[in-house]
């Protein structure tokens, strides 16, 4: 769980200082038409779009952006994405689960493994990792949206497994067949939301050295970065 919660804290500070604004937009914009295609366009009737306009608020993303990706879903000639999992081993031997949206898997694929050979590690078989995670409902909200206090209690009222609180933002754990029952109890009387995700939480993590974090949170980033790839996930427990 330290992994996790270093890596998210990690990608909390640095996330919109180091990508592109251009980039971070790219992908909310996939998922978006992606979830629009799926199901209703109406956000209200369709949980997985109204995540994923929430999250694009959450990022500042233009109205007039949301709309088009919602637009984007109609068209005939739009690419058909597909939802992938890729799984291998980093460098010091760390866990890896990627999950990607992507209308060329051999592109992604060809990317997602030069990545790891250059910083030596290699891609495996589905199942190679994951038996390091679990998967759970993750949901995020601003510090500013509700005070400690109240997040706990409305995390128990809404049937979460779990809630806490770091300095940029609340956090609440459930199973992944309730999150959006949880969800909607918790849009009573919360409006707006960072996230809400089916994370792979690690059960066992790789202890990284000072000298070698670096070069770790490196490699994740250079996998983060690519448009292909929509979440990253690893078993690191990064030295503070």
């Amino acid at each position: 769980m330290a992994g996790h919660s270093h890596w998210a804290g990690i990608k909390h500070k640095k996330g919109k200082a180091d990508k592109q604004r251009s980039k971070i937009f790219s992908k909310l914009s996939k998922e978006i038409t992606v979830a629009a295609k799926m199901g209703d366009k109406d956000p209200a009737m369709n949980p997985r779009l109204r995540s994923a306009i929430q999250a694009a608020r959450s990022a500042n993303m233009p109205k007039e952006n949301i709309e088009r990706a919602v637009d984007r879903s109609s068209m005939n000639n739009e690419s058909n994405f597909e939802n992938l999992r890729y799984e291998g081993f980093g460098p010091e031997k760390v866990a890896v689960i990627i999950e990607a949206l992507t209308d060329n898997k051999n592109r992604t694929a060809s990317k997602i493994r030069t990545i790891f050979q250059k910083a030596g590690g290699g891609l495996g078989t589905q199942g190679s990792a994951s038996h390091n995670f679990n998967q759970t409902g993750v949901i995020k909200i601003e510090k500013k949206e509700v005070s400690d206090d109240r997040i706990f209690e409305l995390a128990i009222e809404s049937g979460a497994s779990e809630c806490k609180s770091n300095e940029n933002y609340h956090e609440i754990h459930c199973s992944v067949n309730e999150i959006y029952n949880v969800k909607k109890e918790l849009e009573k009387e919360i409006r707006n939301f960072i996230s809400t995700e089916i994370e792979w939480m690690p059960i066992n993590s790789v202890k990284i050295s000072k000298e070698k974090n670096d070069d770790l949170i490196s490699f994740l980033q250079t996998l983060e970065d690519d448009d292909d790839i929509q979440n990253v996930y690893s078993n690191a427990e990064f030295s503070i």
